[in-house]
C-alpha cells in the first residue's frame, strides 16, 4: 500500500489506516475474536496505522492492540510492518482546561502504555479538549517533557473544528492533526489542509465514511443498537454531534449520497469511493476508518488500490456539498 510521512513524526504511514473506536465501545458488541481478526485483516492488507483512544472502551481497544501485537509472534509481524499505534488521551474526566496538567498526562500515558503493552507510546494526541487547552503554553510545555521522558514519541491533536486544527498547527512540535474529514465535510480543505501541508503537519482524516452513510447501506428505514452512538448520539445528547453521521441530518445525507452513487467506479463500493476521495485530497496522510469484522477491514484497506478519481467525480462531489450539506453545516465546525 502507499505510504505517506505521518507530519513532523516522520514514520511511513500507510494512506489508510485503521480506527479502532469500534473495538473498544460505541458501534454495538464486537466480540475478542472479531476485534483480533479485524486488526490481523487490516494488517495483512497493508495498513501499518492504528488509531485508537484511552476511552474507547475505557481501554480495551488499547489493550486489544497491545494482544494482537503481543499475540503469537504478531510483536515480530508488527515491527516487520513497521506499525504505528495512535492513542488519545483526556475524555476520561470532566472536560474542564485545568484537567489537562503535567500529573494527569503522566498517569494517562502510562495507563495507556500499560494497556498497550509499550515503554514508549508512538503518537499521543490530546482528544478533541476544550477550546483553550489548545493555546496554552503549560500544555505544550508539557508535552515536551513527556517526549523528553520517552513515554511517548511525539504528540498530535485530534480536534472538533477548523479554527482548533490552526491554533495547533501553529505550534512548532506539533506532528499531526486528527479531523472529521469526508465528502460531507468539505470545510477543511478551504484552509487547515494547506496550512498543515505549509507547516509539515499530518492531516490524520477521521469519521471518513460519516458514520457509514458514505457506505451507501442505509436507508430511511435502518436501525441502529441502543448501545450505538448513532442512535443515542443522533442529537449530540453524549459528545459533539459532529462525531454522528458528521453532524449531518440523517434524511439529508441520504439524499446526498443516492446523488454521489453514480460516481462509483465499476467494481468498488460506495465506501472505498468515499476513501479514495480522501486519499486524493492534497495535505491528507492517512485515513481510518473502522472495522467491525475482517471483509470490512479488507475492503477498507482495498479503497487504497483504486485510481485517482477524475476531475469531474471530484466536481459533482462539490456540488453535492454546496446543494444540499453546506448550508445545514459548514458554519458548525
Amino acid at each position: 500500500m502507499q505510504q505517506r510521512i505521518l507530519g513532523r513524526t516522520g514514520r511511513n504511514v500507510s494512506v489508510v489506516g485503521l480506527g479502532a473506536w469500534q473495538l473498544g465501545a460505541d458501534w454495538g458488541s464486537v466480540s475478542e475474536d472479531d476485534a483480533l481478526a479485524v486488526l490481523a485483516t487490516a494488517v495483512d492488507a497493508g495498513v501499518n496505522f492504528i488509531d485508537t483512544a484511552d476511552v474507547y472502551g475505557d481501554g480495551r481497544s488499547e489493550t486489544l492492540i497491545g494482544q494482537f501485537l503481543r499475540q503469537g509472534g504478531l510483536r515480530e509481524r508488527g515491527a516487520d510492518h513497521g506499525i504505528t499505534v495512535a492513542t488519545k488521551m483526556g475524555r476520561r474526566v470532566a472536560q474542564e482546561a485545568a484537567n489537562y496538567n503535567m500529573d494527569n498526562f503522566r498517569a494517562w500515558n502510562d495507563r495507556s502504555r500499560a494497556n498497550l503493552g509499550v515503554d514508549t507510546l508512538d503518537l499521543v494526541q490530546l482528544h478533541c479538549p476544550p477550546t483553550e487547552v489548545y493555546s496554552a503554553e503549560a500544555v505544550y510545555d508539557a508535552l515536551d517533557t513527556l517526549v523528553e521522558e520517552k513515554r511517548i514519541a511525539a504528540y498530535g491533536v485530534s480536534v472538533e473544528t477548523c479554527e482548533q486544527a490552526l491554533t495547533a498547527i501553529a505550534r512548532p512540535h506539533v506532528a499531526s492533526v486528527q479531523i472529521i474529514f469526508n465528502a460531507l465535510r468539505l470545510k477543511p480543505l478551504e484552509r487547515v489542509l494547506p496550512a498543515a501541508a505549509a507547516a509539515g503537519v499530518g492531516i490524520i482524516a477521521r469519521v471518513p465514511l460519516a458514520s457509514g452513510l458514505l457506505s451507501g447501506r442505509y436507508d430511511e428505514h435502518t436501525t441502529f443498537a441502543a448501545d450505538d452512538h448513532r442512535t443515542y448520539n443522533r442529537h449530540g445528547e453524549a459528545f459533539d454531534v459532529g462525531e454522528t453521521f458528521s453532524g449531518v441530518d440523517f434524511a439529508t445525507g441520504l439524499a446526498a449520497v443516492r446523488r454521489l452513487a453514480p460516481l462509483v467506479p465499476s467494481g468498488a463500493t460506495m465506501a472505498q469511493f468515499a476513501l479514495r476521495w480522501i486519499i486524493d485530497q492534497p495535505g491528507v496522510t492517512v485515513v481510518i476508518p473502522g472495522a467491525r469484522n475482517p471483509e470490512q477491514a479488507r475492503a477498507n484497506a482495498a479503497a487504497a488500490d483504486l485510481p485517482a478519481l477524475l476531475p469531474d467525480q471530484l466536481r459533482v462531489v462539490t456540488e453535492v456539498y454546496d446543494d444540499l450539506i453546506r448550508p445545514q453545516i459548514h458554519h458548525r465546525w
